[in-house]
């Protein structure tokens, strides 16, 4: 980092100042231009400048700011002036399995940006269920809201005193156990101060490296298959739950695994869009899998409405996720991949029909990926970048973000996941990529292959592993919502990354067909794809018998395939719905529904039998035995 970065990053003054000194255009990038600090892209000779239209929303206002006072907690949610309601209550801790707030019976007005909850008169006596009171210690939960009703962030702080108040060390996302291991598991959160924080477990007590607002901690040395309590320690803050480790590999033990993705907001009002996430259904369907005792959970994508290029407005609408799953993240394992809805840009824009973005720059600190990684803890153990790649323009320079956090793989038994990016280095509009440059909706691009390639030949050869399932948000095969683009793009091949003005020898559908080739015609174990991107469940059989082709499709570009496998797409988690549409496949699909669904997998050695419901009304939507 240079010396001016690092004094820019501790004078305070912001990524917006940091950038207009030193932003750099990358390599890979074609037509987009620099005059003095700003940039535009160069499209037929006119200047289509950058669009820094102002966030709606960001996480450091939704903060809050809460202070202390002799009567409460005051709260400033910045200068532009929010206007709304504040609902408050205490999260009583140790009194559930899953604490939420218990809202109190008053709210309080957001006027010009200001709100003051009364801890003192309002929240004692028969309403202090935390023992404030007594302990001078506990933990609000806060809601804000808009005067239009849009639900805008749910809030925690905590409060040491009995009046006046003190603003305490507060945890203010998670804790959320991932990476569960035979002998441990990872312990991650978010403080709202710099601070240090210890995790205890069995009686070991594991602690930060170092004074941080995000705590990632690992605990290690402990038994397989077994319950273990931990509890998490921040200043005056103590909050115990629970995890279960891994069996060891190969044990061949039964357990279930549950799958969804797209929980963008969706329509209805109230909790289905909580800024950016339907935290109604994302509820029932965490709910549901803890219910039915699940293992982990894997979300492949759309979390969130997204398409920002506001690194703060992102920040809020994945706060606003990860609050949604909180209470059952505490216990359960939840590895959480990319879909297009992740999509952080940089925008470009004529004022009226022109609208150019590319994946946000620089890609160390701002890439969609970067930001994906500073909010979510996964396995890192996946490809760097399409740095090195044959078409890197720059060898001696980052020009792609990187697959850190965004695509890995993980295990659990005598089963593996391997999660792919298909929205990695993404310019959303096709059109525009032979201009501007940058990777379409649903194309993997080439070093990625080869990681996927090397990946499945581990686990190949891996005796304790008998079962593979592949999991990225677009669908090789698409039914309904996106049958004109995803890896089919209306039957075209000419769709294609752009690299330094270059597009890549490779069309979408051959490039589907190489995926294809590795996951069906040279796996054994690779069971299911597990896809999202269409607002609906479907299962779709993929063999010998499948058409896959358009008519015209060359035949010297066709392959064919071995065996059978399934592609189960579940993007039902809440986002507005998709029909069913006409495809050379749809002879081969079943169980189609619009409804909300979660899929469960239950795993029993050699067998695999799958169980999808309806989170909301509990019906069975549909079952099969996949092997």
């Amino acid at each position: 980092m240079s010396i001016l970065r690092t004094l820019l990053l501790l004078s305070g003054l912001g990524p917006a100042l940091l950038l207009a000194q030193s932003v750099r255009i990358p390599a890979t990038h074609t037509h987009i231009e620099k005059e003095g600090e700003s940039l535009y892209v160069n499209y037929n000779g006119t200047q289509i400048p950058e669009d820094l239209s102002p966030p709606v929303f960001t996480l450091e206002e939704a903060y809050g700011n809460p202070k202390g006072t002799r009567k409460g907690i005051d709260f400033d949610f910045g200068p532009r002036g929010l206007e709304g309601t504040l609902y408050y209550g205490f999260v009583p801790y140790g009194d559930s399995k899953h604490p939420q707030p218990v809202y109190f019976r008053k709210s309080v007005a957001i006027k010009e940006g200001k709100a003051s909850i009364n801890i003192a008169d309002d929240l004692q006596g028969r309403y202090d269920m935390v023992g404030w009171e007594e302990k001078e210690q506990g933990t609000l939960g806060f809601r804000v809201v808009a005067t239009n009703g849009l639900l805008l962030y749910d809030g925690r702080v905590s409060f040491t005193g009995n009046g006046p108040f003190k603003v305490g060390e507060t945890i203010v996302e998670g804790p959320f156990v991932t990476c569960v291991r035979p002998d441990g598991a990872t312990i991650w959160f978010q403080t709202n101060a710099r601070t240090k924080a210890q995790v205890e477990v069995d009686g070991r007590v594991f602690e930060s490296e170092k004074k941080d607002t995000r705590h990632e901690i690992v605990v290690e040395g402990l038994q397989a298959a077994t319950d273990y309590a931990y509890t998490v320690r921040c200043g005056a803050v103590s909050q115990t739950f629970g995890f279960r480790t891994a069996p060891a590999p190969g044990s061949r033990s039964a357990f279930t695994f549950a799958y969804a993705s797209d929980s963008r907001s969706g329509q209805g009002g109230g909790e289905r869009n909580v800024y950016g996430a339907n935290y109604y259904i994302m509820k029932k369907i965490m709910a549901l899998a803890t219910f039915k005792e699940t293992a982990f959970f894997q979300f492949s994508g759309d979390l969130i409405n997204g398409y920002l290029t506001s690194v703060q407005e992102i920040d809020l609408q994945y706060a606003n996720w990860k609050r949604a799953v909180e209470p059952y993240g505490h216990y359960l394992p939840i590895y959480i991949s990319m879909g297009n809805h992740e999509a952080l840009s940089r925008g470009f824009s004529d004022g009226g029909s022109t609208w150019i973005t590319v994946d946000r720059f620089p890609y160390e600190e701002e890439s969609a990926e970067a930001v994906f990684a500073r909010h979510f803890v996964n396995p890192r153990n996946g490809p760097q970048s399409e740095d090195g790649a044959a078409y890197d323009p720059d060898p001696k320079r980052q020009d792609f973000p990187s697959y850190e956090e965004n695509v890995f793989s993980y295990t659990y038994d005598n089963l593996a996941v391997i999660v792919l990016n298909s929205d990695y280095w993404y310019t959303p509009n096709a059109k525009a990529i032979p201009l501007v440059g940058g990777n379409p909706h649903a194309y993997i691009m080439d070093q990625q292959l080869a990681w996927l390639e090397t990946t499945l030949a581990a686990y190949e050869n891996n005796p304790n592993i008998d079962h593979v399932f592949l999991t990225l948000h677009t669908p090789f095969f698409p039914n309904g919502g996106h049958v004109r683009d995803d890896m089919w793009y209306g039957g075209s091949n000419q769709v294609r990354p752009f690299v330094a003005g270059k597009g890549l020898p490779k069309g979408i559908i051959e490039r589907r067909d190489q995926l294809l080739e590795l996951l069906v015609n040279k796996s054994q174990k690779v069971r299911a794809i597990m896809t999202g991107d269409e607002h609906n469940y479907a299962r779709t059989k993929v063999g010998p018998e499948t058409p896959i082709y358009p008519e015209d499709y060359p035949e010297s570009l066709r392959i064919q395939l071995s065996r059978t496998i399934y592609q189960i797409n579940n993007g039902a988690a809440g986002a507005p719905y998709y029909a069913q549409e006409e495809t050379p496949w749809t002879p081969f699909v079943s169980g189609f529904t619009t409804q909300n669904a979660v899929v469960f997998f239950h795993v029993e050695g050699d067998k695999i039998e799958m169980e999808v419901r309806n989170p909301d009304t509990l019906e069975l939507v549909d079952e099969m035995t996949i092997k």
